[in-house]
Parts: C-alpha cells; structure tokens; sequence
C-alpha cells in the first residue's frame, strides 16, 4: 500500500521496533497528525480473551472525561414522561412506531446513539438486523437501555463510548481529536484502559492485554507497552 508523503514523514517519528509509554505515544500520534481536519485518535487493543466463549466476552461502556469531540445525534425510543426528559436532556430524536418504520421504511440512519427505555424495547427489537451489525442496538450492559432515559442521553452527549470485542478479539474506541492535545487524550486514554483491565473476565487465562497501539485517522499507529495494564 502506498502512502502519502504527510504519513510517510510522520512514520519517521515512530520507532516501530518500540513500546511506548502512553503519555510519549499519544504524543506522537498528536504531532503525527498532519491532515487538514483534526483527526480523530483511536485505540486498537488485543485481548488474550477469546470472544466466541460467551464467559470471556468484554463489553461495556464508560464516559470519558474530555469527550470524544464528535458532536452525537441521539434517537431515544420512549413514551409517556420519558419523551419529555429524553427532549430537555437534549436527544435530537425521541419517539417509537414512527421512527421504527422511518428506519425499516427509508433505511434512515442519521444518529449515532440509540437509547430505549425497556418498554420500548418490544418495538427496538424488530429493528435488531439494521442496528445490530452497525453497533447501534441498545443494550443494558451499555446502559443504552435504560429507564432513566435523561442520564442515558445525557452521558452519550458527555462523551460515553461503547467498547466491545469483535471477531479477532479487539477493541476499538476512540478517545478524542488530536487537538485535544496529549494530556487530555491521556486523561481518556487511562479511563477507556481502566475500564477494559476491570472488565477482564474471570475465565481470562495468561496476558489479558496482549497488545495496544493509538493513532490518528491519517498517521501511523504507535505501539504502547501492554506489561502496564497486566
């Protein structure tokens, strides 16, 4: 594959052979990203778990303290009082049956978060083979489904993130814009890490981090030392 002269000049700056300190690669992927819109920092980390045991899944969700610095469009599924709350919490979108058959109907996916109270979850559900495999489906262990609708929101709008494993047996999250600058993308980093290393399953054997790298949308990744989250 061949790169362009920005993420070739940025590699430059990256020992590949090294494991980083979080504070020094998050650096580096800060000073690496080099494109024209800020870019968004990501975290890729390798369990030692195996996903397709139901008892060594890993998944939940966690509010980083700077946000993610993407602005989040909320659907929330409610009725009754919850429509009001899910509204003054700031959900752009908040309804049942009209917004179900809007997404059947019209393939309308303009949110980015999905929240139900659980007795919406009847109508939510039929919506399973559309959000499922876009990571849109509302669940209890991501707290998107809920009964206090208002916090829900208002933590997805704070910047709460999902994280989850998927067939290879990694995480993808991520933890900000390179102008965040290192110290606050650190701040989230060692929230979103410290989540991860608490929700290590019990029937986890040998290294549970196996490997984790950061980089920005259009730089190199850099390799961070797992022996810190053993």
């Amino acid at each position: 594959m061949k790169h362009g002269k920005k993420y070739v000049d940025s590699a430059k700056l990256i020992d590949r052979t090294k494991l980083y300190e979080p504070n020094e690669a998050l650096g580096l992927c800060v000073d690496s990203a080099k494109a024209k819109f800020d870019e968004t920092v990501e975290v890729h980390v390798r369990l030692g778990v195996d996903s397709r045991h139901a008892d060594q899944q890993v998944r939940g969700a966690v509010v980083l303290p700077n946000g993610t610095g993407k602005k989040v469009r909320v659907l929330a599924f409610a009725k009754g009082d919850n429509v009001r709350l899910a509204e003054e919490a700031g959900a752009e979108y908040v309804g049942g049956e009209e917004y179900m058959q809007k997404i059947q109907q019209e393939g309308w996916l303009d949110f980015d978060v999905v929240i139900a109270t659980p007795d919406m979850m009847g109508i939510v559900g039929r919506l399973g083979k559309i959000l499922g495999p876009r990571g849109l489906m509302p669940n209890p262990k991501a707290g998107t489904v809920t009964p206090d609708v208002a916090r829900a929101v208002t933590e997805a709008k704070a910047g709460k993130i999902e994280y989850r494993l998927d067939k290879t047996n990694i995480i993808h999250c991520p933890i900000g814009k390179a102008s965040f600058g290192a110290e606050k993308l650190q701040e989230n980093f060692d929230t979103l890490m410290g989540a991860i290393v608490k929700a290590k399953p019990a029937a986890a054997k040998g290294q549970y981090v196996k490997s984790c790298v950061v980089a920005s949308t259009m730089g190199p990744g850099v390799r961070i030392n797992p022996s810190k989250f053993i």
